[in-house]
């Protein structure tokens, strides 16, 4: 079944109910007094769907939740119109007529309730309000609903964003500063055990992993600020030349650059460009990091500066290609291809670079291997 998902047609994005025929399905929920108590009553979000899957019924706690006080203007949407999700707009179809819907897990519990089997699924759903990213992870479940002659479908879903976002920051937290701090406890006991010739360049790398478990925790801190909404922006005038220059030096001898080649490309002319020195860097080396992993050694990473006279552009190049299926779900919190607790590079790329007023982009293909880019409005100066 979930290779209906793949078929350019998988939705029938384009088949929708006339508007009297949602108004006679709508009338059959709300003439069943008793059906349509029960059905307001039940704390989960809930919605009743027609065989077209748009909306004829929504519940108190659904309403709330999209912020209105009736669903009369609502009638005949789709759920990811409703919960204003990013990709709804993508197709002039609407929900359903996207390339990312064929990844939605809300989509996949659909077809098969639609096919007669109920299904519980997960679904990570970005979307829009008021031009800011909010994330929702839902757990959804979908079930057949006979009901007076008509095939409806009931559509329940669980808000767990709390529960997913705990666990994985806790995940993250321990599996990436656990792993440095065993790294300063190896070395440490080096000293206690014998008194190596090479303590120098011990001390010296005890001081850098202490630095880089520093750096992880202000890291988490920062994310989790930019998800509140918390994050405090501190604006400084950035030598371009000299912060890239410093960076690449930094990440050419981190671990995951082992054997890679970093080459750093900047324009002819030196410029200052006013940004959070921290937050850039974050984005940055992001960019970079996931550019190692993608990449082998004696491979070639390439980190780049633009300049035109509306943007100033940051780039990262690396020959590897992302598959099609993962270039459909890149920026969702939470997925990641490297395993379960993993996910939060790229979208907390994305996250870091819309607090900065930043756009980031990538492209992968044969031609180039994959291009993240994020672009600034241009405010430097020469």
């Amino acid at each position: 079944m979930a290779a209906i998902l793949q078929k350019e047609s998988y939705f029938n994005a384009e088949q929708r109910a006339s508007q009297a025929k949602l108004q006679r399905q709508r009338g059959l929920i709300f003439a069943d007094q008793i059906t349509f108590g029960l059905l307001d009553s039940v704390p989960n979000l809930l919605a009743i769907l027609n065989r077209q899957r748009q909306i004829v019924f929504a519940n108190q706690p659904l309403l709330e939740l999209i912020g209105v006080d009736d669903l009369s203007h609502f009638i005949g949407r789709r759920p990811g119109e409703i919960f204003a999700c990013e990709h709804a707009e993508e197709s002039r179809h609407g929900c359903g007529g996207s390339k990312s819907c064929r990844t939605c897990g809300a989509a996949l519990a659909l077809l098969l309730a639609e096919a007669g089997q109920s299904q519980v699924a997960d679904c990570r759903m970005t979307r829009l309000l008021d031009g800011k990213l909010e994330t929702l992870d839902m757990e959804v479940w979908a079930a057949p609903l006979p009901f007076k002659g008509e095939s409806f479908t009931i559509f329940a879903l669980t808000d767990v964003s709390h529960q997913k976002w705990r666990s994985l920051m806790e995940k993250l937290f321990f599996h990436d500063v656990l792993n440095v701090v065993g790294s300063i406890k190896r070395f440490a006991e080096l000293l206690q055990n014998y008194d190596p010739g090479d303590k120098d360049e011990i001390y010296t790398l005890i001081h850098l992993a202490s630095q880089q478990v520093m750096d992880q925790v202000l890291a988490f801190r920062t994310l989790a600020a930019a998800e509140k909404r918390e994050l405090k922006i501190n604006t400084e005038q950035l030598s371009i030349k000299e912060f890239l220059e410093g960076m690449a030096d930094v990440y050419r001898h981190h671990d995951a650059a082992h054997g890679r080649i970093l080459e750093l490309q900047l324009p002819a002319e030196g410029f200052m460009f006013a940004c959070d020195r921290v937050l850039l860097g974050r984005i940055i080396g992001n960019m970079l990091l996931n550019a190692f992993e993608a990449s082998s050694p004696q491979q070639t990473v390439v980190l780049r500066c633009e300049r035109t006279a509306e943007a100033v552009s940051f780039s990262v190049q690396n020959p590897g290609i992302i598959p099609h299926q993962v270039q459909l779900q890149i920026f969702q919190r939470s997925f990641s291809t490297k395993g379960p607790g993993r996910g939060l590079g790229t979208y907390s790329l994305r996250l870091l670079s819309e607090y900065l007023h930043g756009q980031v982009t990538f492209e992968s293909n044969v031609t180039n291997g994959t291009i993240f880019t994020v672009r600034f409005p241009n405010n430097a100066e020469n």
